[in-house]
């Protein structure tokens, strides 16, 4: 059977909106220029597009891996299985030990691997990474669960009755709910319902606080009150950072979901500006899309050699080093 063709759609996240205000050359070829680049017989230059937008940089992958290692756990015990926390954290360093012999190779350019993982853009590029570098990463990963399986959160899962249980990390394919006509992706960590009846949506970080997250979570309260009708004023939001063994509350009042708006219309419309035909979600010219000026964006980003950027990339790096 011939599969369905698949439409690019316009739709809006949060790393959508943050990739878009970074630099719009990034935008345009994560969103755009790579699309179809999954085919067999895609074009060379789209199918390098597509397998760089896949790769992860070292902080995003402990941050995932972590991610991944709670989503089982929470998993396990939602389904009355035992968990060992030892067991977890062998099972998460044998994964990055896997998934590093797999980037290091390059793999990822012939090779199917595991869906969340591909590779890491520091062995695209040869960045110099020192060891001390790579076992601060593993050990961001260790002392974040350690910390986890120390808090109040196993009770509290292992306390909830089956009719408690809402979402645990339900996938990008999953999540998402309606805003103005647009298809918005929020996707919480952990969604419940607490033991006095409230709506409560989980993120977990693994790294510390910035500017975006409470509007993220924002996004997880309206996700959950759209699908589980509950009145989005009646949802609490928390943002956990795993590293810092602090919790924050985050308010979802009508002040704060009339901020999320702004930011949101204002994001969506800019966007959209950019866009040749709404309607098909169809760009303007790659020359609408400039890249930044800003270098050091440059040393994080996947795409520094289509982008004709590498070397200014490599030296911002040794710059910040």
């Amino acid at each position: 059977m011939r599969r369905p063709t698949l439409s690019n759609d316009f739709s809006w996240s949060k790393s959508r909106h943050e990739k878009f205000s970074e630099c719009l050359r990034a935008y345009y070829l994560y969103y755009y220029r790579s699309w179809g680049g999954w085919e067999a017989d895609a074009p060379k230059d789209v199918r390098e597009l597509y397998v760089l937008k896949k790769l992860a940089n070292r902080f995003s992958w402990a941050g995932s891996v972590v991610h991944e290692a709670i989503k089982d756990v929470l998993l396990d015990w939602r389904a009355g299985r035992a968990v060992d926390p030892a067991v977890v954290e062998t099972r998460a360093r044998k994964l990055m030990q896997d998934d590093f012999r797999h980037s290091r190779g390059k793999a990822y350019w012939t090779q199917k691997y595991r869906k969340q993982f591909t590779g890491l853009v520091e062995h695209e590029y040869g960045d110099v990474v020192p060891d001390d570098a790579w076992k601060q990463n593993w050990e961001t990963v260790r002392s974040a669960l350690a910390w986890f399986f120390t808090s109040r959160w196993p009770q509290v899962a292992r306390g909830m009755k089956p009719e408690q249980w809402l979402e645990v990390d339900a996938g990008f394919d999953f999540a998402h709910f309606t805003l103005d006509g647009v298809k918005v992706f929020a996707i919480p960590d952990f969604a419940f319902v607490d033991a006095d009846g409230t709506t409560v949506v989980v993120d977990w970080k693994t790294g510390k606080a910035r500017d975006g997250y409470d509007e993220q979570v924002l996004g997880y309260a309206l996700y959950v009150s759209q699908r589980y009708r509950v009145p989005v004023e009646k949802v609490r939001a928390s943002l956990v950072y795993l590293n810092e063994g602090k919790e924050q509350d985050v308010m979802v009042d009508p002040a704060a979901m009339d901020s999320f708006r702004r930011h949101f219309e204002g994001s969506v419309a800019k966007m959209r500006a950019l866009l040749k035909d709404p309607v098909t979600n169809t760009p303007l010219d790659a020359s609408a899309f400039p890249p930044t000026e800003a270098l050091t964006a440059c040393a994080r980003c996947v795409f520094r050699r289509p982008c004709g950027r590498e070397a200014a990339a490599a030296q911002a790096q040794q710059q910040v080093a």
